[in-house]
């Protein structure tokens, strides 16, 4: 096996409960617009995110826009009104106080990390994200400083799964693509498009949705040290 001399971490859905958090966010949320949390606005919540996201990440609307469009579609749904883009964006601060507020990590971040940080190997996150939010809910949710640095789609101008982002983090720890592992829970953008840049690539399956044949899937962070380990010979 290659040693390995970088982990790099997405962030949300790996190391902080994105879907915990909104969950939690939109039960406070909605009875301030006269509406009750119930599974199918839950599930029509994260349908419009996942909609209206990757055009922010490909540069094509910016990020108030997709949040707007998030809104569009989700606010007939309690017959909620649809204003002009001020309105939506004062809106969109209600629900974004709730998120905050419900920042969390998951149980094996804070562990795995202390104790990879005891081996010779550095950790970065890589995050379709803006720089802003990302840094202040690595702070809120006490992971701030964890990392060697912390790349962001903003800062890097591109987002995963463009195989650029995966090689420029690598580039700026000075690590070779091939001693590289990122780790996260989107097979997409944090397994097949990480491998192609040529680094190395864990699947994190918290849900155990598969893909079942992939031979580097964990259930959790914890067994990412066996692994690491593993590959230290």
């Amino acid at each position: 096996m290659t040693q390995i001399r970088a982990v790099i971490f997405d962030l949300d859905g790996t190391l902080v409960d994105h879907v915990g958090s909104v969950t939690k966010a939109l039960e406070g949320w909605l009875p301030e617009l006269g509406a009750t949390l119930t599974e199918e606005l839950r599930g029509a919540w994260f349908v419009a995110e996942e909609k209206h996201f990757p055009a922010w990440r490909a540069r094509e609307i910016t990020f108030a826009e997709q949040r707007r469009r998030r809104l569009r579609d989700f606010l007939p749904l309690i017959d909620s009104p649809v204003g002009i883009d001020a309105d939506l964006d004062d809106v969109f601060a209600g629900y974004l106080k709730h998120y905050e507020a419900a920042w969390t990590c998951f149980d094996d971040a804070q562990e795995t990390l202390e104790k990879i940080s005891r081996l010779p190997i550095e950790t970065a996150v890589l995050t379709n994200g803006t720089d802003e939010q990302q840094h202040a809910k690595l702070r809120k949710v006490g992971l701030a400083g964890r990392f060697s640095q912390v790349f962001t789609a903003e800062s890097l101008g591109a987002a995963k799964p463009d195989l650029s982002t995966y090689r420029s983090v690598c580039e700026a720890l000075n690590v070779e693509v091939h001693r590289a592992l990122h780790v996260g829970d989107v097979y997409a953008l944090d397994v097949t498009a990480p491998r192609e840049a040529g680094l190395q690539a864990v699947h994190l399956d918290r849900d155990d949705a598969g893909p079942f044949d992939e031979p580097a899937r964990i259930r959790s962070l914890h067994e990412l040290l066996e692994l690491l380990r593993s590959r230290e010979q």
